[in-house]
């Protein structure tokens, strides 16, 4: 291998380390932000939370329905 080659192959191991160095702060400061706003320590934790948030929307989408079609009937509205 020659001297050229391996000053590439330097720079490339640097230049890696550094976009590693890089995601790793993001990846730091996504699961700050994670835990900050909503009080989850992993992407587990968080797709949990995520669920239990649709079904909740989800009931609360069918009382409003019904409050709707109640209002209606009682308001005899079409």
């Amino acid at each position: 291998m020659t001297e050229q080659k391996l000053l590439d192959l330097k720079d490339q191991v640097e230049e890696a380390k550094e976009k590693v160095s890089e995601l790793k702060g993001q990846q730091n400061a996504l699961s700050k932000q994670l835990k900050d706003d909503w009080d989850c320590s992993s992407v587990a934790n968080a797709e949990i939370k995520l669920k239990s948030m649709e079904a909740a929307i989800t009931l609360l989408d069918k009382k409003i329905e019904k409050g709707v079609l109640e209002l209606k009937e009682k308001y005899e509205i079409q």
